[in-house]
């Protein structure tokens, strides 16, 4: 893909990648002021956009941002993002579109000449194997979870339930994990009370005795992810599932765990702190639940990501941190 040639959505223009840009006195870099959705295709076509964009619109409306589109406007502006961009992926390439809502200049700056007054909307459409780039080898191998000493931020103090930009302490629980020896190691952070709440952009499941438990949806990020397995995958398989306080030592002592989230729907979770869960190997449910989300969307979606790691080869080979991990070498 030509990197120069991708169009982004930009207040009502589709503009060059590289011109898709806001002033540096708008409200998101001085405050992280926000909020944001990243959705993903199967066989490029859209999965769950309008839960993207239903989550999307509760947090412009809780934050107050005075946006004039509607959701229905911003979903058009989505496939717009797409049609103009698909012709640049590989017939195997899945969209990744990331929708962002900023407010816009704060009040000191409006009177700046040639700066977008008002909110700014951006969507940029990539391929979604760049988000999961080395996660092939997970879908055996499995995550090692690393309870960070960096907790939840609840949501008396700021709702994670808003999916906003103000999230130091994602970075700051990545950088964490990212000291401890061995690979794959990702954050799992604690809410303050000290019950399991959620990862860094994903959320955290575990088996125990046939039954699937997530922690309650009042410190964390309510997926969609999280929910399609809830509510979908787990009632076409007759699994039962709740949700429900989890602490560390239910985490030791359940059979099976995972993570979900957009990109990657799914990863096994095989130790926690480097002590096995279960057997220390990837669990029956858990590739029961992954294999009908295969079925249910027509692609498989661990082939998938191995087949694009093979492809990459030695590019994936990065310093740089992920939204999921931060490595510190």
């Amino acid at each position: 893909m030509q990197n120069a040639s991708r169009l982004v959505y930009f207040n009502g223009k589709m503009v060059p990648e590289s011109e898709a840009k806001i002033s540096i006195y708008d409200s998101a870099l001085m405050f992280g002021d926000m909020v944001f959705e990243m959705t993903r295709s199967f066989n490029k076509k859209q999965f769950k956009l309008k839960e993207h964009i239903d989550r999307l619109f509760i947090g412009v409306k809780i934050l107050r941002i005075p946006l004039k589109m509607t959701p229905e406007e911003m979903e058009a502006a989505c496939y717009q993002t797409i049609d103009a961009n698909d012709h640049l992926f590989k017939a195997d390439d899945e969209h990744r579109l990331m929708i962002d809502v900023s407010r816009g200049l704060l009040g000191i700056y409006q009177g700046i000449e040639g700066l977008h007054h008002g909110p700014n909307v951006i969507i940029a459409d990539f391929p979604l194997r760049w988000t999961v780039a080395t996660m092939g080898g997970l879908f055996d191998k499995g995550i090692n979870a690393v309870i960070t000493s960096q907790r939840a931020i609840p949501g008396h103090l700021l709702d994670p339930k808003i999916k906003n930009r103000s999230r130091i302490f994602y970075l700051m629980a990545n950088i964490e994990a990212g000291q401890i020896e061995g690979d794959n190691n990702w954050a799992l952070m604690l809410d303050p009370d000290g019950f399991v709440a959620e990862g860094t952009g994903d959320n955290f499941f575990i088996i125990k005795d046939g039954v699937v438990i997530t922690p309650e949806g009042r410190n964390i990020l309510r997926g969609i992810s999280r929910d399609y397995v809830m509510k979908e995958l787990c009632a076409q398989l007759n699994i039962p599932v709740i949700e429900k306080n989890i602490e560390a030592y239910d985490v030791y002592t359940a059979d099976e765990a995972f993570m979900t989230g957009t990109p990657f729907c799914m990863l096994p979770v095989t130790s926690l702190n480097g002590l096995a869960i279960g057997n220390g190997s990837v669990g029956h449910t858990f590739s029961r639940l992954i294999g009908q989300w295969s079925s249910n969307t027509g692609v498989d979606i661990i082939d998938q990501i191995k087949k694009w790691d093979i492809e990459r080869g030695d590019q994936n080979s990065t310093s740089a941190p992920t939204p999921y991990r931060f490595k510190s070498k």
